[in-house]
C-alpha cells in the first residue's frame, strides 16, 4: 500500500539526492559528448538514457512509497523470476557478438544479469537476517547463500559473461564477511577460493578470457587485438592533464580512437575533457556517494536494513572500483559498466533501484517493528 506521512517527507536523505542529481548530470553530459557527432546531433544512445532517467526516477518514488522490509518474504520470489529471466536469455535471447545476454522487448532490451546482481543481495541480506546464529556461520549454515550465489553464476556464465559472474561472487565474498564466521569456516572458505583459480584457469576460462588477463601484464604484447582498449584509454586519461582538453574536444573520443566510449570506457572521455581536476571532482562526488550509503546502513534500524544498505554499498563500490581499473589499465578489461555514468538502461535501472531502496531504509530508519534485530 503507498504510504506517505511526515516522518518519511522529514527523514529524506537531501545529501544523497544532490550527490545522486550531480553525478546524473555529468554522466549525461559525459554521454552526449562521446556520442555526439555534428551532422546528427544528440545521438539516440543520450535520448534513450534520458528515458531511463525519467523511468527510473518513477520507479524510485515507487520504491519509497513501500516499507523495504515486504522484500524478507519475497526474496526467493524474487529470485526464481531472475533465474527464468537469464535462462530465457541464454537460450532464447538475442545474440550480440558470441554473446546471449539480452532479452528483446520492443524498444528495449533488457539484460537480467544486470538485475541478477541486486537480487542477490536481497536474497543474501534476507537469508543472513532470518539465519543470524550469534555465534559466527558455519561452513552447513553457508551451503544455502552458496547455492543462491552458484546458480545465477553458471548461467551468466555461460552467456557468457565473465566479469559480472565475477561480480556475484565478489558480493557474496563481501557481505559473507561482512555478517560473523567461524574461524574455521573462513579457512576452509578461503582455501576453497584459491584452489578454484587454477581450476578455472584451465577448465573455465575460454582463450580470449586468459588473453585478456595475460594482456594486462603487457598490453604491448598484441596493440591492435586485445591491448587496443587498454592502450587507447590510457592515452585519452593521460592527455587530459590537468584541466582536460574542454567539453567535447577530446580527440580519442571523437575521432573513434577510444572504443566503448560510451559503455565501459565512459569515464576515460570524461577524464580526457575535464583533466584531473575534473576527474577529482566526479571521484569525490563518487566517493561521497558511497559514505552516504554506508552511512545508511549503519544507522538503520533492523539487522535487515544494514544488510541491505551494506550489500548495495558494495554492489556500487565493486562496480566503480572494477570499472576504473579497466580504464587505467590495472584490471583487465571484463565489460564493467561505471554505475550512474555508463549507457545502458537495464544497468542504470538496477543502480536507481538500489539507490531507491537506500532512500527507502534511510527513510525508515526510526520505524521499530516486529522484525527489528
Amino acid at each position: 500500500m503507498l504510504k506517505f506521512d511526515r516522518r518519511l517527507i522529514l527523514n529524506f536523505d537531501w545529501g544523497l539526492f544532490c550527490t545522486l542529481l550531480i553525478i546524473v548530470t555529468m554522466g549525461l553530459a559525459n554521454l552526449y559528448s562521446a556520442t555526439y557527432f555534428p551532422q546528427s546531433g544528440a545521438s539516440s544512445f543520450f535520448t534513450k538514457q534520458c528515458y531511463f532517467y525519467l523511468i527510473g526516477i518513477a520507479v524510485i518514488i515507487l520504491i519509497i512509497s513501500v516499507d523495504y522490509r515486504v522484500l524478507i518474504p519475497l526474496n526467493y520470489f524474487i529470485y526464481t523470476i531472475i533465474l527464468l529471466l537469464l535462462c530465457y536469455a541464454l537460450f532464447f535471447g538475442s545474440s550480440v557478438a558470441n554473446t546471449q545476454r539480452w532479452i528483446n522487448m520492443g524498444p528495449f532490451r533488457l539484460q537480467p544479469s544486470e538485475l541478477a546482481k541486486l537480487a542477490l543481495v536481497i536474497n543474501l541480506a534476507s537469508y543472513y537476517f532470518r539465519k543470524d546464529t550469534g555465534k559466527g556461520f558455519t561452513l552447513k549454515e553457508l551451503i544455502v547463500p552458496i547455492f543462491l550465489t552458484l546458480v545465477p553464476f553458471l548461467l551468466i556464465l555461460k552467456q557468457p559473461d565473465l566479469g559480472t559472474a565475477l561480480m556475484l561472487v565478489i558480493i557474496f565474498i563481501s557481505m559473507t564477511l561482512f555478517v560473523k564466521l567461524k574461524i574455521s569456516t573462513l579457512i576452509i572458505l578461503a582455501s576453497s577460493c584459491l584452489s578454484m583459480i587454477p581450476l578455472g584457469w584451465f577448465y573455465f576460462l575460454k582463450p580470449y578470457q586468459k588473453q585478456r588477463i595475460l594482456t594486462l601484464f603487457n598490453p604491448g604484447s598484441d596493440p591492435h587485438g586485445t591491448g587496443y582498449h587498454i592502450i587507447q584509454s590510457k592515452i585519452a586519461v593521460g592527455s587530459g592533464l590537468m584541466f582536460g582538453k574542454g567539453y567535447m574536444k577530446g580527440t580519442q573520443g571523437h575521432l573513434e580512437f577510444l572504443p566503448e566510449r560510451h559503455t565501459d570506457f565512459a569515464f576515460s572521455v570524461w577524464s580526457e575533457e575535464w583533466g584531473f581536476v575534473g576527474s577529482i571532482f566526479f571521484l569525490a562526488c563518487y566517493l561521497f556517494l558511497l559514505l552516504l550509503s554506508l552511512k545508511i546502513a549503519a544507522s538503520a534500524r533492523d539487522k535487515f536494513g544494514v544488510l541491505l544498505a551494506f550489500g548495495i554499498s558494495c554492489l556500487l563500490f565493486w562496480q566503480a572500483f572494477i570499472n576504473l581499473g579497466m580504464i587505467l589499465g590495472i584490471l583487465p578489461v571484463v565489460g564493467m559498466p561505471l554505475p550512474l555514468f555508463s549507457y545502458g538502461g537495464s544497468s542504470l535501472l538496477t543502480t536507481l533501484i538500489s539507490i531507491g531502496l537506500l532512500f527507502n531504509i534511510r527513510m525508515r530508519r526510526y520505524m521499530v517493528s516486529g522484525h527489528t534485530n
